[in-house]
C-alpha cells in the first residue's frame, strides 16, 4: 500500500505521478514504520564516518558535523527518505532523490564516499537479512532471447536526439580514453571526440584490425566504431538490438560512402553465423548477465576463425563485490539498464576457461578515464535541461539521469567500479601444452 506523495516543491504535477508511480506515492502499510525506523538508525550509523556533511530540518548533523567545506546532503523530508530506504534499500535512496526528498550541489562529492564504503555501510549480520527484505528482480528482465531486446529498448530506444544532448559528435557512449588523466585532471568538453577516437582506435589495434580483415563488432552503439573500422580496409558485421540506433548508425555509414563495407543487423548476439578474424566489442557484455555469459563467449569461439583475436572493453568491478551482490535487484536495474550486471576479470577468465577455446592474455584497466567522461557527459547533460525538455522528457526523469550520471562517476572515481580493456587469443598448440 502506498501514501500519496506531498508534490516537490510544487514542481510534481499530475502528469508525472501518473508516469512515476514509485516516485509518487511514499511506502505504507504495516511494517513500513518499523522498517523506516530501522533504516534511519542504519543511515545514521552507516554514515558517521563518511566525509560527508549530512542535515537534517531539526538541525541535527550526522556525518562530519565540524567541517562545511565537505558536500552536503540535505535531507528535506527524513520520514520519507527513511520509509523509501526501508521498505527498497538502495533503491529507495535512489528514488528519495527523484522524488526531493533529499537535495544536494555537489551530487557526485556526496555519492563517492558512500561508493567507497559500499561494502561496510551495512553490518555484517544485516547483510544476510538483504535478500530477504529488499525487491527481487523480475522474471520478465532476465536476458533470455524473449527478454534481450524489451531490456536493450527501455534504454537506448529511449530517443537519439536524447543521447545528442549530452555525448559528443561522435556518439560514442562508452568510456573515452584521454591522452593523460588523474583523480585532479579536468579535461575540456573539446577533448572528449579525440579521446573517443583514441579508445575506439587502441580496441581495432589490439584485435588486429587492418585492410581485409573480417570483423565482427557485437553492439553497434550509434556506428562510430563501425566507422573508423572500415576506413581501415576492414569488412564489418555489426549486430544490435536496438532499432534506434540501427537506423542512425546506417544513416552514418552511407552518408560516410562505407555502405559496402559495413553491415549492421538487428540480431540477438546469439544468433550471429559466420566467420570473422575480429570480434570487437564495447560496453555490451555488461547486458549479457552471468547466466548467459558461457553462451557470449561460446558464440564468439564459434566465429573466430583460426589466429582470431577478440578485444572486449567491460566495465568491471571486484570478484568477491560482484559474487555478493550478483542477485541484488538494483535502482540501476529498475530504471536505466533492466537485466544488466557487471563483470569482473576474474569471472571472465574463469568462464572462457571453462566452456571455450579463448583465454584473457592482456588487459589494461583506465577507470579514471571513465570518471572524467562520465563528468562530462554529466555537465553536458545538465546544461541542456530545456532541450531535454523539449524532447518530451519531464523533471523526475532528469533527476534519475542527473543521478544515474553521478552515481557512475562516483563508482569510477571511488575505485568500487573499473573499466578494463580486455585481449582474448586462442593458445597455440605449442602454448597449450
Amino acid at each position: 500500500m502506498n501514501a500519496p506523495l506531498r508534490d516537490r516543491a510544487g514542481q510534481f504535477t499530475d502528469d508525472e505521478a501518473a508516469r512515476w508511480p514509485d516516485i509518487a506515492h511514499i511506502p505504507h502499510g504495516p511494517t513500513t514504520k518499523v522498517r523506516a525506523a530501522a533504516a534511519a538508525w542504519l543511515f545514521r550509523h552507516a554514515s558517521r564516518h563518511l566525509d560527508v556533511r549530512i542535515e537534517y530540518p531539526d538541525g541535527s548533523i550526522s556525518g562530519d558535523d565540524t567541517s562545511y567545506v565537505l558536500p552536503r546532503m540535505i535531507i528535506r523530508r527524513p520520514d520519507d527518505f527513511a520509509r523509501r530506504v526501508g521498505t527498497a534499500g538502495l533503491i529507495g535512496f535512489g528514488e528519495a532523490f527523484m522524488a526531493g526528498d533529499w537535495t544536494t550541489d555537489d551530487l557526485v562529492g556526496v555519492l563517492t564516499p558512500f561508493a567507497e564504503r559500499m561494502a561496510h555501510l551495512v553490518p555484517r549480520p544485516l547483510q544476510v537479512l538483504r535478500s530477504a527484505v529488499l525487491p527481487k528482480h523480475p522474471p520478465s528482465e532476465d536476458n533470455s532471447t524473449a527478454n534481450t531486446r524489451s531490456n536493450i529498448a527501455r534504454h537506448y530506444d529511449l530517443s537519439n536526439d536524447l543521447f545528442a544532448t549530452f555525448l559528443d559528435d561522435t556518439l560514442t557512449y562508452s568510456s573515452a580514453l584521454f591522452d593523460h588523466v588523474d583523480h585532479y585532471t579536468r579535461r575540456p568538453w573539446s577533448e572528449l571526440a579525440d579521446a573517443q577516437h583514441r579508445k575506439i582506435d587502441r580496441l581495432l589495434d589490439l584485435a588486429g584490425v587492418g585492410p581485409g580483415t573480417r570483423l565482427l563488432e557485437i553492439g553497434t552503439g550509434w556506428g562510430e566504431l563501425c566507422l573508423r573500422a572500415a576506413q581501415r580496409g576492414a569488412t564489418v558485421r555489426s549486430v544490435t538490438l536496438s532499432t534506434e540506433q540501427q537506423a542512425l548508425a546506417r544513416r552514418r555509414i552511407d552518408q560516410a560512402g562505407l555502405t559496402d563495407h559495413v553491415q549492421i543487423d538487428l540480431l540477438d548476439y546469439r544468433d550471429v553465423d559466420g566467420t570473422y578474424d575480429a570480434v570487437v566489442s564495447v560496453e555490451m557484455i555488461e547486458a549479457v548477465g552471468e547466466k548467459y555469459w558461457p553462451v557470449y563467449f561460446q558464440t564468439i569461439d564459434r566465429v573466430l576463425a583460426p589466429g582470431g583475436r577478440v578485444a572486449i572493453q567491460a566495465i568491471t568491478m571486484p570478484h568477491d563485490r560482484m559474487r555478493a551482490t550478483r542477485n541484488t535487484y538494483t535502482w540501476v536495474h529498475k530504471y536505466i539498464f533492466p537485466g544488466g550486471q557487471l563483470v569482473s576479470l576474474e569471472g571472465l577468465d574463469r568462464v572462457t576457461r571453462a566452456h571455450t577455446t579463448l583465454r584473457l592474455t592482456n588487459q589494461r584497466a583506465m577507470g579514471i578515464h571513465y570518471a572524467e567522461t562520465l563528468r562530462l557527459w554529466r555537465e553536458r547533460f545538465t546544461a541542456n535541461h530545456s532541450r531535454i525538455a523539449a524532447l518530451g522528457f519531464d523533471t523526475t526523469f532528469m533527476r534519475m539521469w542527473e543521478f544515474y550520471l553521478a552515481y557512475s562517476e562516483a563508482g569510477f572515481r571511488s575505485g568500487y567500479l573499473d573499466v578494463h580493456r580486455v585481449l582474448f587469443t586462442r593458445p597455440t598448440k605449442e602454448a597449450a601444452r
